[in-house]
């Protein structure tokens, strides 16, 4: 009975198993039919995760675009540079004859070392790496310049090679550098381990236009095997890579450098927080040239201050602003410039004295010569007499203050001009207690060179595509508004006249004799950011000079600041302009006082590039240049002063020719900027000591050039 029983249980039990069985089997078929449906399983897709084993696709990188000043000078642009990298794995070998690794590690060590300024250790830590295909050799490999490659491809070293990338370069160095900012490099590594370097622009133009120079990359897709080599037979699918298109600013090379030039002499002689310039071709509103100093070097983004002053950071503009309130008043039909006030200080009816700057004042005077003067008091007369807030704050923003321009850079800041109560708008007359940018001083006073026509200011000649020699943007002449009439802009520029050229007046210190400049000063107090009020320190004021050159036919329209002079010396900013001016007036042919003889000894360079060095070197002498050939090569691939720069006699002149042994030239007698930029132009870092010219350099001249060289130069004034 029992043996009966546990025969029924057995049999039961394989049903349950049997049966257990098929619905495993079932669950089995269920889910190989599921995946063979839906192609996921845990939200991976099998046949993406297939593809991606077996597919690759190599980046073909866009070359960005370069950018150029308006007569072709490169002032940012794409160069080689190289990756040193070492083949380590014997398997690389099939020749013994011929060895593709690195044989002899302790000789390769010791002749790198000597080419990269290294050790011979730090160079063995890479070689001597075990169980690796190849090595690179940390940041003493990377960035090498096409000398030093050809340095290191002289010792015929096996299993030595290199990979070549792509940097950015500025040429120039701090030239229109706040214009230009910079694009920085990123390197990304891939899935299989291979780096990827992407360049961006992060100010400036290199920021506004970073989609129009960057282009777009293209690719290629094909199958690989297990060793990641293409299959042979198998589809790719490839696009080319479009490359970034080129831009052609509205700067001239020459105009930039004497900006430059005077920013730099400045700097060398005087002490201010910053200094700015910004000047505009009078008939179009094109921006020939903008500089802050201090500045900085794109290639170093040794910055300090991240904001261009002529474009992103307002300040009250002072005196400069009457030019503005006076042509408010002759729109309205209310101005007599014969019309007298009570100069000195002025008592709000709130019992707020205002003053003149000498407070003192000049007793009974015009409104004319008010101007000249620089008479806060006359503004306020002006306004309590012929004005209203409404009337004045409609014409400013008429004017283009308190918004953007629309010039192409980035963080343009707009300014304020509101004001409510009677100090304030009192205040807001005569430039204070408002904020402006230089550019939209620049815009407004345009309306003066186009008579009571108002331009939009520009810094876009061109932009071209490298591939066809297409223009696709062609930058122009826009007209704003109509903003003041023949009769208001021939009077303001007779004041602005008579503010520089007649004796005792406020401009009188950037006269010229022959030369013909007008303009209005303007000296703002400094706001108290610890409370209200302003800031009494004799230093503590901003320095601005609104002028064109010149009145009769105009060329350029000039808007200076500098703040903080020390002392509050005006040299500062008369001695900049009066160069400046004095260098464009040569550059146009108008300077007065050269004769038909000097002007035949002044040189808008030419291109040496690609001459022979020793004809060009003649050239250059019968034109009554010093000149300095850099090397023993046959050709010049470098030069300096560059490509249209203007030159005269005795002036300065290097020439760097193709050979790969370059030595340090001499530079004592050069400016710091001059000096620098040659030293750069070698490859050179420069260390400044003091401020004005060089008189010592801590590598003598004829020490050949290294890789990684620094120089550090001792500069004394002037005078």
């Amino acid at each position: 009975m029992k043996r009966k029983k546990r025969r029924k249980n057995n049999i039961r039990y394989s049903k349950l198993l049997i049966i257990a069985s098929l619905f495993l089997f079932a669950l089995m078929i269920a889910r190989v039919t599921q995946l063979a449906l839906s192609k996921e399983i845990d939200d991976t897709n099998l046949q993406a995760l297939a593809r991606k084993r077996t597919t690759k696709t190599d980046i073909i990188k866009a070359e960005r675009g370069n950018i150029y000043s308006s007569d072709g000078e490169a002032l940012a642009q794409n160069v080689s540079s190289y990756k040193l990298i070492a083949y380590l794995s014997p398997s690389r070998t099939t020749d013994e004859d011929n060895p593709q690794h690195v044989v002899d590690k302790e000789m390769t060590a010791e002749k790198l070392a000597g080419v990269l300024g290294c050790s011979k250790e730090e160079i063995l830590k890479y070689l001597n790496k075990e169980g690796v295909y190849q090595t690179e050799f940390g940041t003493i490999g990377k960035g090498l310049t096409e000398i030093t490659k050809s340095k290191i491809e002289e010792l015929n070293l096996p299993g030595i090679d290199f990979i070549e990338s792509f940097k950015r370069y500025y040429p120039k160095g701090d030239f229109a550098s706040y214009v230009l900012g910079y694009a920085k490099e990123e390197v990304t590594t891939d899935d299989d381990g291979n780096e990827e370097t992407n360049m961006t622009g992060e100010m400036g133009i290199e920021k506004y236009y970073d989609s129009t120079l960057k282009g777009e990359d293209g690719y290629t897709t094909y199958q690989k095997d297990l060793r990641g080599y293409k299959i042979a037979g198998t589809n790719e699918i490839s696009k080319e890579a479009s490359d970034g298109k080129d831009i052609y600013l509205t700067l001239n090379s020459s105009i930039q450098f004497f900006v430059e030039q005077a920013l730099s002499d400045a700097e060398a002689n005087y002490k201010y927080e910053w200094f700015t310039i910004m000047i505009a071709d009078a008939k179009t509103g094109a921006i020939l040239a903008s500089s802050t100093s201090p500045s900085f070097d794109p290639n170093k983004r040794d910055i300090t201050n991240y904001l261009d002053m002529n474009i992103s950071s307002p300040y009250e503009p002072g005196s400069t602003m009457k030019i503005f309130t006076y042509m408010a008043a002759m729109e309205q039909g209310v101005y007599n410039g014969n019309e007298t006030y009570h100069s000195g200080v002025y008592t709000t009816s709130d019992g707020t004295e205002i003053g003149d700057w000498n407070r003192a004042g000049w007793g009974d005077i015009t409104f004319d010569r008010g101007f000249a003067l620089s008479s806060n008091v006359g503004v306020i007369n002006l306004i309590d007499r012929h004005l209203s807030a409404d009337i004045l704050r409609s014409y400013f923003k008429k004017l283009g203050f308190s918004k953007k321009t629309g010039i192409e850079l980035p963080n343009e800041a707009t300014g304020e001009v509101d004001f409510k109560y009677e100090t304030e708008i009192f205040n807001a007359g005569f430039g204070q207690g408002i904020t402006t940018t230089p550019v939209q001083n620049i815009q407004a006073l345009t309306s003066l060179t186009n008579g009571g026509v108002m331009l939009k200011p520009y810094l876009v000649e061109k932009i071209v595509d490298p591939d066809t020699g297409e223009v696709v943007y062609e930058g122009k002449r826009t007209e704003v508004d109509t903003v003041a009439s023949e009769t208001t802009v021939n009077k303001i520029r007779q004041l602005m006249w008579d503010t520089v050229n007649v004796p005792g007046m406020t401009g009188a210190g950037y006269r010229l004799d022959g030369y013909n400049l007008i303009g209005k000063t303007g000296t703002a107090q400094i706001a108290d950011e610890n409370g209200g009020g302003y800031l009494t320190g004799a230093s503590d004021i901003i320095s601005s000079f609104a002028g064109i050159y010149p009145n009769d036919d105009p060329k350029v329209i000039i808007y200076a600041s500098v703040k903080r002079p020390e002392g509050g010396n005006q040299k500062v900013i008369w001695t900049a302009i009066k160069d400046i001016v004095v260098n464009i007036s040569k550059y146009y042919g108008t300077d007065p006082e050269t004769t038909s003889e000097e002007k035949l000894s002044e040189y808008s360079l030419t291109s040496y590039k690609n001459k022979d060095a020793t004809s060009s070197k003649t050239d250059l002498e019968n034109m009554g240049m010093s000149v300095t050939v850099i090397g023993n090569g046959n050709k010049v691939v470098k030069q300096y002063p560059s490509k249209g720069d203007k030159v005269t006699s005795g002036t300065k002149v290097f020439l760097v020719t193709n050979d790969s042994n370059l030595t340090v030239p001499d530079v004592n007698g050069l400016s710091s900027k001059q000096a620098e930029d040659l030293l750069k132009l070698l490859g050179i870092s420069v260390k400044l000591e003091g401020n004005g010219y060089v008189t010592g350099q801590s590598i003598g001249a004829g020490t050949p050039i290294t890789d990684n060289m620094e120089i550090t130069l001792n500069l004394s004034p002037k005078f």
